[in-house]
């Protein structure tokens, strides 16, 4: 799965055009890489999201290509959230 799709569906960023800038600009890596809106996803994957001041790291737990709400939580396992 492609990693803006990813950041998309598991609600980690709330649009897909976000989550493509996002990842353009640099602020997103893989497994310590920094990743590119085409990257492809795997489980088990790490990612680290910046925010702006804010940090966080996720673990892809899974990949669905739809998720609800609820189900969205259970797509990572959230590793750290830090404060620049």
């Amino acid at each position: 799965m492609r990693l803006d799709k990813y950041l998309k569906v598991s609600r980690l960023i709330k649009r897909r055009t976000l989550a493509k800038e996002l990842s353009d600009q640099g602020r997103v890596s893989v497994n310590g890489q920094v990743a590119k809106a085409g990257t492809a996803i795997k489980v088990g994957d790490e990612l680290i999201i910046q925010f702006g001041q804010k940090v966080v790291t996720v673990k892809v737990t899974a990949l669905n290509e739809h998720a609800t709400k609820e189900n969205a939580k259970g797509m990572y396992e959230l590793m750290n959230e830090a404060r620049i």
